[in-house]
């Protein structure tokens, strides 16, 4: 049976990523609207996004390795999630749409400080209660923020209207979570001020780890999945062109869509969990939710508008592809990667990822503009062969 200081940290950790969510996708889901009201082109709306994400990913590694050579893991994870209270309210007052990109920039910036070190600090209860369950109960509530979040928000404007007034009432309401976020992180700061002690035995030598060949070949394998992974703007962008899903109806998609993804991280994390029990790596539980999640592609960009229950199933799919990467895929590095090395291996992961999807999307966008048949080759090939090379470094631990 877990230890009780364990579970009890662990749920902490769910209540700050559930608000922190609530903040963020609330923010997310009417960051291109309030764009457009502020005068912004389509070329502006995509470069902020692109921009704001790819300062989320690329700085990881670099705050990962902070990470681990200082230890500082609650400072960075607190300071990370401030500015959550600094940017999202502030997105009121900006009169512009550079104004939205700084503050967007700010946010993501955040992103990239706190994530490395929330996820370390994560894993130093995967032993106790298990790797798979903790991702997997961690990533479920933070999908819940992210369906409350843009659920809010809706509300928010159907009371307030569309207008500048009710965009300012929506991202200031969206502050609250935000307090919340920090309430609860300096709540677990109290209890646990050094969360590693809540891990069983460490390893001789592992502060000074290497992160090893199976650690690499499972990068690998993450990079081609992210590859094949759409974001869900481009699937947006068909559905609603299409005449699948009406514009109206897209954020209740996507909302449903993170309500089966925190469901799929459930039912992954316990196999995952199973999985290990039984002495595999878990790595084989990641490709086979992976290979299931790839028929997404063609059943979204194949739906149109007399066939909707096919793109109903296909983000579904979608949700446990996600599912697979956000949740057990984080997993899996809490169970291979020694302590001393997994705010670099998380720093890493999120590099690759996020250089891996920036490029699969450029090249999905492109393809569906141009010869929208290969689209979904792509993305169901990527995928696949990502799933592959997953599997095949599940078999590393047999080997060695």
């Amino acid at each position: 049976m877990s230890d009780p200081r364990a579970r009890r940290f662990m749920f902490l950790l769910g209540w700050v990523s559930l608000f922190a969510d609530l903040c963020h996708e609330g923010m997310r889901s009417i960051l291109g609207p309030y764009l457009t009201m502020l005068g912004a082109s389509a070329t502006a709306v995509g470069v902020v996004a692109g921009t704001g994400e790819a300062i989320g990913y690329v700085l990881r590694y670099v705050t990962g390795s902070l990470a681990d050579r200082t230890k500082r893991y609650w400072a960075l994870t607190i300071a990370g999630y401030a500015t959550n209270l600094i940017a999202v309210p502030l997105l009121a007052l900006a009169g512009s749409w550079p104004a939205v990109a700084a503050l967007v920039g700010l946010e993501r910036l955040g992103k990239a400080v706190r994530s490395p070190a929330k996820s370390t600090l994560t894993s130093f209860v995967a032993k106790s209660v298990g790797a798979g369950r903790v991702f997997a109960i961690v990533e479920a509530m933070d999908q819940t923020g992210a369906l409350l979040g843009p659920l809010l928000v809706a509300a928010v404007l159907a009371w307030r209207g569309d207008t500048a007034s009710g965009f300012a009432w929506a991202f200031a309401l969206l502050g609250i979570p935000a307090v919340l976020t920090l309430l609860i992180l300096a709540r677990a700061r109290h209890l646990y001020p050094d969360p590693r002690k809540l891990e069983d035995e460490t390893p001789a030598g592992a502060e000074a780890a290497t992160l090893g060949p199976r650690y690499t070949l499972y990068l690998v394998g993450a990079g081609l999945v992210a590859v094949g992974l759409a974001d869900w703007p481009l699937l947006a962008y068909h559905l609603q062109g299409a005449g699948v899903i009406g514009a109206k109806w897209l954020p209740i998609a996507y909302a449903a869509a993170m309500g089966a993804d925190g469901l799929a991280s459930l039912a992954a994390g316990l196999m995952f969990d199973r999985s290990r029990s039984r002495g595999g790596t878990g790595a084989g539980v990641i490709a086979v939710f992976v290979i299931l999640g790839a028929a997404y592609a063609p059943l979204v960009f194949g739906a149109d508008a007399t066939t909707p229950w096919i793109a109903i199933l296909g983000i579904a799919l979608w949700a446990i592809a996600r599912a697979a990467t956000e949740s057990i895929g984080k997993a899996l590095i809490a169970a291979i990667v020694p302590p001393g090395a997994r705010g670099r291996a998380y720093g890493l992961y999120y590099l690759v990822w996020g250089g891996a999807w920036w490029a699969g999307s450029v090249a999905l966008g492109a393809l569906y503009d141009h010869a929208r048949g290969w689209t979904s080759v792509l993305a169901l090939g990527s995928m696949c062969a990502g799933a592959t090379v997953i599997g095949i470094s599940a078999r590393r631990r047999r080997a060695e």
